[in-house]
């Protein structure tokens, strides 16, 4: 079995996550099995020399998530939340699309904005997925490590995988999946919920991120991940698979306690994924035009709602 250890101390006596719609539902007869490939080696840089992947491609009849490059320039401001700006195209790929990374960098910000502050003795971090875009891009993971956060006394560390490899634009790939490393564990859990799809990327993540970190991640592909149905949800399987993660296996865990990242039995429901981010945003704009009409320093009607 997979587990992970839960350092620091226990989760604060009766103290619970918001309550959140249920996003899996057992299923049954499902097993579940992990590769573990050959650790590549930390001691150099990988952007100099990066360690051979092997990995089983999946068929060419695999139908993957479809990428357009959204035409931001028709787009307009929706809601400014903290460090995120949502646009209308991010709203209408919400609805029915491939996730935008400014969508998934809002779960991420909303996730760090109202969950993790409930555990204050968490030290988690959540990657955006231009950081990690940096991280699987850069040519010079050596110099460029500056711009990645200090993850001094960090124990775990989610982050987006996208498949892109063009190296100016996070939003270019075709395939989202989700990258968990336990720092303390030295170990990097892969969930992709369409086969091996980003398997490479993954990999390359895990090895570039151990060399930031100055250790040996074991890489481990989950077999088990929760599959999609269609060529579009890969985003919102990762996102729902975070939140899942993070609360239930992570912070409502005990302290020193072993839990097992295996998601074997479990399906995710997209479509209500999806309602329920909308749901999420509805609510915060509706919010930051109530605190907007209620201000003596409203700012242009051109801005969108905000919440700081």
């Amino acid at each position: 079995m997979l587990e992970l250890t839960i350092a620091g101390p226990p989760n604060p006596a009766g103290l619970k996550a918001s309550p959140f719609s249920p996003m899996f539902r057992p299923i049954a007869n499902t097993s579940s099995s992990s590769q573990n490939p050959p650790t590549g080696s930390t001691a150099t840089d990988p952007t100099q020399q990066l360690p051979t992947l092997a990995f089983s491609p999946v068929s060419s009849d695999t139908e993957v998530c479809p990428h357009q490059k959204l035409g931001m320039s028709s787009s307009k401001p929706y809601l400014s939340y903290h460090d995120v700006r949502l646009w209308t195209e991010d709203i209408k790929a919400l609805k029915n699309d491939w996730l935008t990374d400014t969508s998934i960098a809002f779960w991420e910000e909303w996730l760090e904005r109202e969950i993790l502050p409930k555990y204050p003795q968490a030290r988690i971090v959540l990657l955006r997925p231009a950081v990690t875009h940096l991280l699987l891009q850069t040519t010079n993971l050596k110099a460029d490590a500056d711009a990645l956060p200090k993850f001094n006394r960090v124990t775990h560390i989610f982050l987006p995988i996208s498949d892109s490899r063009d190296r100016w634009n996070a939003d270019s790939g075709s395939h989202w999946s989700l990258l968990l490393v336990s720092v303390i564990d030295r170990v990097a859990f892969h969930y992709d919920s369409l086969g091996g799809s980003n398997y490479a990327a993954a990999k390359k993540g895990a090895d570039r991120l151990g060399y930031v970190l100055g250790i040996n991640l074991q890489f481990h592909h989950l077999q088990d991940c929760p599959q999609q149905e269609n060529s579009k949800d890969c985003g919102v399987f990762v996102c729902i698979l975070m939140r899942h993660l993070l609360i239930k296996r992570l912070l409502n865990a005990s302290s020193n306690e072993k839990v097992s990242m295996s998601m074997a039995g479990k399906m995710i429901d997209s479509h209500g994924g999806r309602k329920e981010m909308l749901k999420i945003v509805e609510s915060l704009r509706k919010e930051g035009e109530r605190r907007r009409s209620a201000s003596p320093f409203a700012g242009s009607s051109d801005e969108p709602p905000r919440i700081d």
